[in-house]
């Protein structure tokens, strides 16, 4: 049995196409079987919702009247780039505000924008004949700005860490606050609703995929920064530890504050929460058994992050049922788990993608370009060397 994308797009345009979440195939292939699922099932949706700190915004602004040359630039007290042109900026997440710290950030501002508030933009210029103006201070909306559209470097990370502390001290993380001694456990995966986990080897998710970032139709731009594919994979081709990634696009103007959220990580520092959702075809039986993998099926690894070094030890794989379930097990001890990523919205993002293939026709893209495959590319450390060395 297979399926093309041309007769796949063909059944959405038409009204025709069957399209169930990542759950929901894996239930169907559960009870009846992965052939009879394949040739019922045309489209199966995913969805995630989690702090990813490569997360930002390309804003323009427009040119005053004498106009600037923006160098310095900030929005809400919070520095944004000005190595751009001259009224155009990237606004990263994870930039702390000069007068608040890490309690506001660049994505408070995005979802301040978001939500339709006026954000104050102050900029300084060194004054040219073309750009005279030295200083602004002014506020903006969303509105008012000529294009904004969020660029996230990396996004959707494929099987993320489990992180425990044996340390005996708490620690403060990207993955949240970590108790000492085995305290807790955090993870951050929507497990199988994961857009990544459901496309292993990425077949079909590649440069130009289109999908759901934040609420807005997107595009898969690029891989993703730490893009690394050769970790270690189990029979089912998923890997055990963190792989692949995904660089996405998509327009400010039309995402939504129900699937972006910014956050601050105590402790660590700001982030944004960002709802990724990518739609698969069932192109033929060996991909839909993969779409058909449970929790059960899918494993993670446990990293030790009280040892602060580059790599950590790896304490033992655990099952995505298993860290659902409240607690594992580690060294003989019973560790409660806690996800920092949200499965409801992810289920939210997966139905909504849902709808828009079956209600608004939105049609599937083949990749333009794959994703570096495994073994490919490996992923390469920063080394620190002397002049000298070098």
């Amino acid at each position: 049995m297979s399926k093309s994308w041309e007769e796949i797009n063909a059944r959405i345009a038409s009204g025709e196409a069957a399209v169930m979440t990542a759950e929901e195939f894996g239930a169907l292939a559960s009870a009846e079987g992965v052939s009879e699922a394949a040739r019922t099932v045309d489209v199966v949706t995913t969805g995630t919702f989690g702090p990813m700190c490569s997360t930002g915004a390309f804003l323009n602004f427009g040119h005053s009247d004498p106009p600037i040359k923006m160098g310095t630039i900030t929005l809400n007290d919070v520095p944004a780039s000005g190595g751009l042109a001259a009224v155009d900026t990237y606004l990263g997440a994870t930039e702390p505000s000069t007068m608040h710290g890490i309690e506001y950030g660049g994505a408070h501002v995005i979802e301040d924008l978001l939500r339709g508030r006026a954000v104050r933009v102050k900029a300084t210029g060194p004054g040219t004949d073309c750009y005279p103006r030295t200083e602004i201070d002014t506020y903006v909306t969303l509105d008012d700005l000529n294009q904004a559209y969020l660029f996230n470097p990396r996004n959707s990370y494929q099987n993320y860490a489990v992180a425990v502390n044996t340390g005996d001290r708490v620690l403060y993380t990207y993955l949240g606050t970590l108790l000492p001694r085995l305290g807790n456990a955090t993870y951050c995966s929507a497990g199988a609703l994961s857009p990544l986990l459901n496309d292993p080897t990425y077949r079909t998710i590649g440069v130009g995929t289109r999908c759901f970032v934040a609420g807005a139709p997107g595009y898969v731009a690029w891989e993703g920064t730490q893009h690394n594919p050769n970790q270690q994979r189990d029979e089912h081709g998923e890997p055990v530890s963190p792989a692949g990634t995904i660089a996405v696009i998509a327009d400010l103007k039309q995402a939504s504050p129900d699937y972006f959220s910014a956050a601050t990580l105590a402790g660590y520092g700001v982030s944004a929460f960002v709802g990724i959702g990518i739609p698969i075809p069932v192109l033929d039986e060996d991909l839909a058994a993969t779409l058909a993998l449970t929790d059960a099926d899918l494993t993670a690894t446990v990293f030790d992050y009280g040892v602060q070094r580059r790599s950590r030890p790896a304490l033992r794989q655990v099952t995505y049922a298993e860290l659902r379930s409240g607690e594992i097990e580690i060294e003989g001890k019973r560790v409660p788990t806690g996800p920092i990523s949200s499965l409801p919205v992810a289920r939210r993002i997966a139905s909504e993608l849902k709808r828009w293939i079956t209600e608004h026709r939105f049609t599937l893209a083949p990749p333009l370009q794959p994703l570096p495959q495994p073994g490919s590319q490996g992923f390469k450390p920063l080394e620190i060397r002397t002049e000298e060395a070098i």
